[in-house]
């Protein structure tokens, strides 16, 4: 019997491997939405930090739950990006937000509908690369046919 899996597929298919890039990834996905308001202005600068906001849900996500499949965690993702914007029409995270820049980075401060879009980019970018990820490679077995004898 041919095993369905190789040294190289489980590893990519590990929870804790998994996890422990994803823990990787959080700081990495942190340092770009920093680093793209220090060299960004405008609507790049908003935007792309909308589209790392929901990544960054996405690799939260991968990082509680690693078996998760990549839609569920974009949904997941994408979901928690739009219940937090649409938080801010309640008037609460500007409240939080005047008392802690924490609050103002995590929550936000104002509705503004294109970010929701963008939020949706986010998640789009995150699923590619999760599904790039997990996809087998031309020469693992899991590209052909698996043979039983």
């Amino acid at each position: 019997m041919v095993s369905p899996l190789s040294t190289r597929d489980s590893i990519r298919n590990d929870p804790i491997r998994r996890r422990l890039a994803a823990a990787a990834a959080v700081p990495a996905v942190i340092g770009a939405g920093l680093g793209l308001r220090a060299v960004a202005t405008g609507d790049v600068a908003k935007y792309g930090g909308d589209a790392l906001y929901t990544l960054l849900m996405l690799v939260l996500v991968v990082l509680a739950a690693p078996r998760v499949t990549p839609a569920r965690a974009a949904g997941v993702a994408l979901a928690v990006s739009w219940g937090v914007e649409l938080l801010q029409l309640t008037g609460l995270p500007s409240e939080l937000a005047r008392h802690s820049a924490v609050a103002r980075l995590v929550l936000g401060s104002t509705f503004n509908a294109p970010d929701l879009l963008w939020y949706a980019v986010g998640a789009a970018a995150g699923w590619l690369v999760l599904r790039a990820c997990a996809a087998p490679r031309p020469d693992s077995p899991l590209a052909e046919p698996i043979e039983f004898r």
